[in-house]
């Protein structure tokens, strides 16, 4: 028995007339291909879930838009169309502008073994940063302090960068040489920048 909510029975009611047979036909295809799907109301749509999100469909003045969660694994994504509309089939604004219905139920299918599998897509890449450039009188500080030097070679990246990062800020000339005299004693005792907090 499909598990329907009267949210959406509402906001199909009040959508307006050309949305309503899209919206509709959306709504049977999910529950087709999908018979356990919950029906919801996120971000103020109504969307479907089972084991977390499938999708979603919205109706606007003009046209409509359906889209999945993990569109990317799903139906990959459509520069043209995204751009054009939210979702992943551009601006809806009839039955026919979305793809045959068995597609449709492949795809939802498709979102509903993903889910209950786990599966979230490719992890994303993390942005390299690269290294801070060491200024000139920090350089020649660590050159100065074998065990300052020491320890900033067994910093992280990171570690180094915030160091680097609170000397250059510094406005005034005065200011920088009491940061620069600062990281040095703190590196040579091997404590990051922020040692207080950790």
């Amino acid at each position: 028995m499909p598990n329907y909510d009267k949210r959406i029975d509402a906001y199909i009611a009040r959508s307006a007339d050309f949305a309503k047979p899209i919206l509709t036909h959306l709504r049977a295809v999910v529950h087709e291909a999908c018979p356990d799907v919950e029906e919801t109301i996120k971000w103020g749509m109504p969307s479907f879930t089972h084991h977390g999100i499938l999708c979603g469909m919205a109706a606007f003045k003009a046209h409509c838009a359906f889209g999945f969660w993990r569109a990317k694994l799903i139906v990959g994504v459509d520069a043209a169309k995204t751009k054009e509309a939210m979702g992943n089939f551009g601006c809806i604004t009839k039955v026919g502008d979305l793809p045959a219905k068995r597609v449709l139920k492949g795809y939802v299918k498709e979102a509903a073994r993903l889910n209950e599998e786990g599966i979230t897509g490719p992890a994303k890449p993390k942005a390299k940063r690269k290294a801070a450039p060491v200024p000139a009188d920090l350089a020649a500080g660590l050159k100065k302090n074998a065990k300052a030097r020491a320890a900033w070679d067994e910093f992280s990246p990171s570690a180094r960068r915030e160091y680097v990062e609170w000397i250059t800020e510094a406005k005034r000339e005065e200011t920088r040489r009491e940061r620069l005299k600062t990281t040095l004693l703190w590196v040579s005792q091997g404590k990051q920048r922020n040692w207080k907090y950790m």
